[in-house]
């Protein structure tokens, strides 16, 4: 496993990137959870996020891709809107504990 971040440092409806050992990665916290997928759009590979750690749409309910506006599931990374309705970010295995959040790569 590896440390991603303190849990301070995504908040609630939140979220981040993070370039782990060369892989590009986004972190998103709802309602307590955090969710860890791949930074890669399953429509053209291109990572997600319009500037730094804009991942997700105006309402913060959806990860939303930039390039084209593909829309996410929170939860599970599936594309629920766009050119990739159907297909799903890649997730990681995460877990947290007092330290912070911590990703399996």
């Amino acid at each position: 496993m590896k440390f991603l971040c303190a849990a301070a440092e995504l908040l609630d409806n939140g979220s981040r990137g993070f370039d782990i050992e060369g892989r590009k990665l986004l972190a998103v916290r709802r309602a307590g959870q955090a969710y860890v997928y791949v930074n890669r759009c399953p429509h053209r590979g291109v990572p997600l996020e319009w500037q730094p750690d804009q991942f997700l749409d105006a309402s913060a309910s959806l990860i939303q891709c930039a390039t084209h506006g593909a829309l996410f599931l929170i939860e599970s990374g599936e594309c629920v809107a766009g050119p990739c309705a159907g297909q799903s970010l890649a997730a990681l295995e995460s877990r947290e504990d007092e330290q912070g959040l911590w990703v399996d790569l």
